[in-house]
């Protein structure tokens, strides 16, 4: 008898993937993507291929790290349009399957709920589907819940499937710590540990009066869903409306005077001006993240007296939110993120 399920359909090392189409004599190396592909600069990994990462390359490493680590990798540029393009024909892919309700979580990951007796070949199915048509592997999550059905996905990896509902997610799950759930991270981790809450299976248990305590009452009854893996059943295909529009830069020089930060955060404010005015929805909200030298980050808001396109009014409100931190270190990295006004009906 068919029932509802949620498959997590996760591409394998993505960037990586579509890098090796185009070079093939690289196959069985270890490839790192990200920056400009020169690891002497200041960038950071965007997807390092599993022979990279048997060295210990990670997504978010200085590429400069990752050169130590992996000394014999190939480092290649990100090439955005070759990625976004891979990524449509993989959401295309699955968007054709019959009845399926497709829910994209970024380029490489989607959530696709389906009705079937056999949810295994159904994965299956979906794999051999995306690999016709993108000559692309992915890895297969299956579970009841969307929780479930994403941390599923990392069982299978590579090329694999893996099945987490119910009836086994305290056998697989229990005994592993908190920060093996999706979206527990190690501050989090640490704060659920200072509570007395280890393992998946403290936190299925926990009360939700403590949890409330402790993390508030919708963030402490959320944690405790994760705990058991339950939260929602089904994917929602409902376009993605974007909130805001940021861009950001590692300066491969610090910068070192006040001239030089307010000349990059009005660059920085064109940019993102471009973005919204794509949207037709004015910034309000003005967001600064700023990276000291060697490595201490910052972030600040400021509201708008009136929403604008102004790049002027976004850059100065940036700039002044840069003075306001009354810190003279060197700027490593600068990011200026423009929250627009919501549209017509709201989110």
């Amino acid at each position: 008898m068919s029932r509802h399920w949620v498959l997590h359909v996760d591409m394998d090392q993505f960037l990586v993937a579509v890098e090796l189409l185009r070079h093939p004599e690289l196959v069985g190396r270890p490839v790192v993507v990200g920056g400009r592909g020169d690891p002497t600069e200041r960038a950071v990994v965007s997807t390092a291929s599993y022979e990279a990462r048997a060295h210990g390359v990670r997504s978010g490493l200085a590429l400069k790290v990752a050169r130590r680590r992996s000394p014999d990798a190939v480092f290649l540029p990100v090439d955005l349009p070759v990625y976004e393009a891979a990524s449509a024909r993989v959401m295309e892919t699955l968007r054709a399957i019959p009845g399926a309700v497709v829910e994209v979580l970024g380029w490489d990951e989607a959530f696709v709920g389906i009705e079937t007796d056999d949810p295994l070949s159904a994965a299956r199915g979906i794999q051999a589907a995306v690999l016709e048509a993108t000559d692309l592997h992915c890895s297969i999550g299956i579970g009841d819940t969307l929780v479930r059905a994403k941390i599923a996905t990392d069982f299978g990896k590579p090329q694999g499937t893996f099945q987490l509902t119910r009836d086994n997610w305290m056998e697989v799950m229990g005994a592993r710590p908190t920060t093996a759930l999706w979206g527990v991270g190690s501050r989090i981790g640490a704060r659920l540990a200072s509570i007395g809450l280890h393992t998946v299976a403290d936190l299925a248990a926990a009360e939700e009066a403590a949890l409330v305590a402790a993390f508030g009452p919708t963030n402490g009854p959320h944690l405790g869903r994760l705990g058991r893996g339950g939260g929602r059943t089904r994917p929602d295909d409902t376009p993605w409306v974007a909130r805001a529009h940021g861009r950001e830069t590692t300066y491969q020089s610090d910068l070192t005077t006040p001239d030089e930060v307010r000349a990059a955060l009005i660059e920085l404010a064109g940019r993102v001006v471009d973005d919204v005015r794509k949207e037709g929805r004015a910034v309000q909200r003005v967001h600064l993240k700023v990276r000291f030298a060697p490595f201490f980050t910052f972030t600040k808001v400021r509201k708008l007296p009136t929403p604008t396109y102004d790049v002027e009014v976004i850059a100065r409100t940036a700039y002044e939110l840069y003075l306001a931190l009354d810190d003279v270190r060197p700027v490593r990295l600068l990011g200026v993120r423009g929250e627009m006004v919501p549209p017509e009906g709201g989110y």
